[in-house]
């Protein structure tokens, strides 16, 4: 006998406020004010396992799977993890202004092209081996390299004086 997946929709309201933050009114009544989507896994799962933040710290609701939340809601959460996990993805390093840290790197992205200042060699993280890295620029933001094996020639060889 065949199981049958049926995924119960969660009864709650979530919206935006005047300021675009997600306020999230729970079926009892309960209104949490400035929520954020927050992913358990969002590498292995990223459909799985969801927690909706106060503003306080404190975690206002669990949602199994992205599917359990009706469309709406599901679009909100979907554009508040986007804005949240923005990573662009390097798919070419055109120059680095030295082989030491503090380094000034000028790149290519999926979103156009930037520079970043790499302050240390501990700011390249290994992700699964040795040829899928995320990289933290000095600001805090974070760049991708999903495969190191599919730059171009003269960009691993820059990447590789910092492995």
């Amino acid at each position: 006998m065949a199981d049958t997946l049926q995924t119960t929709l969660l009864e709650l309201n979530l919206q935006r406020d005047a300021h675009g933050c997600l306020v999230l009114t729970l079926p009892d009544g309960t209104r949490h004010a400035g929520v954020v989507p927050v992913r358990a896994f969002p590498i292995a799962a990223p459909d799985e396992g969801l927690s909706l933040m106060g503003s306080d710290g404190k975690e206002a609701l669990w949602i199994d799977r992205l599917d359990q939340l009706a469309p709406a809601a599901r679009a909100l959460v979907e554009q508040e993890l986007a804005a949240r996990e923005f990573v662009p993805t390097i798919v070419k390093i055109r120059s680095v202004s030295s082989y030491s840290t503090p380094s000034t790197w000028q790149v290519d992205t999926d979103r156009g092209p930037t520079q970043l200042m790499l302050k240390g060699e501990e700011d390249i993280r290994k992700l699964q081996g040795r040829t899928r890295l995320r990289i933290t620029g000095s600001d805090a933001l974070q760049f991708s390299i999903p495969d190191t094996g599919a730059l171009d020639r003269a960009s691993q060889r820059l990447l590789e004086r910092f492995l």
